[in-house]
């Protein structure tokens, strides 16, 4: 072989290698917007059912096509506090089971023989799904133009990684050094290896396959590779994790014991049939599966995956506390700063469609923090108890601290081309939607003002003004009651109930005044006092149009569904 053909496979096999990839985030990117709904739902249910949550796992897998977006998006749901590590590792665990569908997918490629070969009827479907997205009116098509041209392009990377490697199989020298490398270990070490280095255990399974195919290493030394791959696949969920919470590292860490666990475990089965039968898996699977290498390969990595989850679930309790073992928890210390975002994490945003229902999350979270302010405010004005002031104080930071994490999540998340039109009208209407909670927060801060100045002239509201107060306060809770389940379900009767309270509560602040006036006239309140209570009504008008403004940004979202 010249110096030109080496030159020449060795790039072919870097164009495969990137076209795979590029399929693989196309079809992913596609796959979640497409499906976004049942995304969100298939997660909501990683519930306390340990099978359940490695179907879950699985499905999700499988409908993404990526088992690292899985598991960072596990790590995310961990580090924010969603799920239980017990949850995550099972989820883990059929993160795993899932990505394996991919090999079958390369495997089936494979075949052709004397007729045309079903990897180049498949890679045509890049040209027919390429059509799609030029002709398509409707964005869901265009989506599944995506996918479907993602794809047709997984094959066409594979063919050219394939032809690489049939110029490779031709070359004595070449397969003399391959068939050197025996040592199962050390073969375990560069399927991990490479595999870190190209983040993509997909793809060197499928690099295995074609070598497979092609006679430049045995079956069981892609074996080897393939069980290294699953170990190398870790350094996605380390990296995620390495700058996530205490638990999620430990998610991190459960996925590299998990998969290290299964190499360790088939390794010693292997090492037991050599050592009293004289065979390896090779001579198992080639029997099994006969004159079908690229199915060989493909069914082990399946079988070796299920396994491993089998042997492991039973397990995971234990898992568990050992990896809590490794990684303790921080002794508790006092927190400098207090502010924390509770749902959104940046792992999540690997995975638009979750995001998108994290970032309502925690939009909703900020509206009850701001509530739960001007509920304060109202005591504290009505009591003139400043007990609570402190926290009141605490809580004003974090809504600000709520309104830039919020809007710069958002701004990354609207980066992604995976939102369906729904999501994408979403996340425009959440910057508005987060200033005006952010400003119920400003207007209760006024109120706190309003009750230092009483109590600094020693003076407070009479009883009916406090009756008053008392039922403005009402109403807002209750306005506040069906924004929330409008913008959490969408709900257009929950909106119209919203805007029939705000309209009352304009109509009783109106009242307020009047009574006001009566009061002053009759000497009952001083004019000082009479300021304040002016004030309170007008501001508290002022939230409501605020909440009834969050209520409203769904009308856009109500045309999409």
């Amino acid at each position: 072989m010249t110096a030109i053909e080496i030159s020449t496979a060795i790039l072919t096999l870097l164009a495969g290698i990137g076209i795979f990839l590029i399929a693989c985030q196309m079809m992913s990117e596609n796959l979640e917007s497409a499906s976004s709904k049942r995304l969100k739902t298939l997660f909501k249910k990683a519930s306390k059912s340990k099978l359940l949550g490695v179907g879950i796992g699985a499905l999700g897998t499988a409908a993404i096509q990526s088992s690292g977006a899985t598991t960072v998006m596990t790590i995310g749901f961990v580090n924010a506090g969603i799920i239980s590590l017990v949850q995550a590792a099972t989820i883990i665990y059929g993160a795993n089971i899932g990505t394996t569908i991919t090999a079958q997918i390369v495997a089936l490629g494979m075949f052709g023989g004397n007729t045309v070969s079903t990897s180049i009827i498949f890679s045509a479907f890049a040209g027919i799904g390429a059509f799609t997205i030029l002709f398509a009116k409707k964005d869901i098509l265009k989506k599944w133009g995506g996918i479907i041209t993602g794809f047709g392009m997984l094959f066409v990377g594979l063919t050219l990684m394939s032809d690489s490697m049939s110029v490779f199989a031709e070359t004595e020298a070449v397969k003399a050094f391959l068939a050197k490398i025996t040592n199962p270990v050390l073969l375990v070490i560069i399927g991990a290896v490479f595999t870190a280095i190209i983040q993509s255990s997909s793809v060197m399974t499928s690099i295995a396959l074609a070598m497979v195919v092609t006679g430049l290493i045995s079956l069981d030394q892609g074996i080897y590779i393939t069980m290294g791959s699953n170990i190398g696949s870790c350094v996605v969920a380390i990296i995620a994790g390495a700058t996530g919470s205490t638990n999620a590292k430990r998610t991190a860490l459960i996925h590299l014991l998990f998969n290290c666990t299964g190499v360790v475990v088939f390794m010693i089965i292997a090492a037991f049939m050599q050592a009293f039968a004289g065979i390896g898996f090779g001579t198992i699977f080639s029997k099994m599966f006969p004159d079908v290498p690229q199915t060989q390969l493909a069914m082990f990595h399946t079988i070796f995956n299920t396994v491993t989850v089998c042997f492991m679930l039973p397990l995971t309790n234990q898992l568990v506390k050992v990896v809590c073992r490794m990684i303790p928890d921080k002794p508790v210390q006092i927190e400098s700063d207090y502010r924390h975002v509770y749902f959104i994490d940046e792992n999540l945003l690997k995975t638009p469609p979750i995001a998108v229902e994290q970032t309502k999350k925690e939009i909703l979270n900020m509206s009850k923090i701001a509530m739960g302010n001007f509920n304060r405010s109202i005591d504290i004005i009505t009591t003139l108890d400043f007990e609570d002031e402190q926290q009141f104080r605490q809580d004003e930071h974090e809504l600000n601290f709520l309104n830039r994490s919020i809007v710069d999540y958002v701004v990354k998340l609207s980066e992604s081309r995976s939102l369906n039109e729904h999501d994408h009208i979403f996340l425009s209407s959440t910057f508005r939607v987060v200033r005006d909670i952010e400003r119920v927060g400003d207007y209760a801060e006024n109120i706190i003002e309003y009750a230092s100045t009483l109590k600094e002239s020693g003076q407070t509201f009479s009883k009916d003004a406090l009756a008053e107060i008392a039922h403005l306060r009402d109403l807002i809770n209750s306005l506040y009651e069906q924004v929330e389940i409008a913008y959490h379900k969408e709900n257009v009767n929950a909106l119209t109930a919203a805007e029939t309270i705000e309209d009352d509560v304009d109509d009783f602040t109106r009242v307020m005044e009047e009574a006001h006036i009566k009061r002053l006239s009759n000497g009952e309140c001083t004019p000082s006092t009479g300021a304040q209570y002016l004030s309170l009504t007008s501001n508290a008008e002022r939230i409501a149009d605020h909440l009834l403004n969050v209520g409203k940004s769904i009308k856009p979202l109500l045309v999409t569904i």
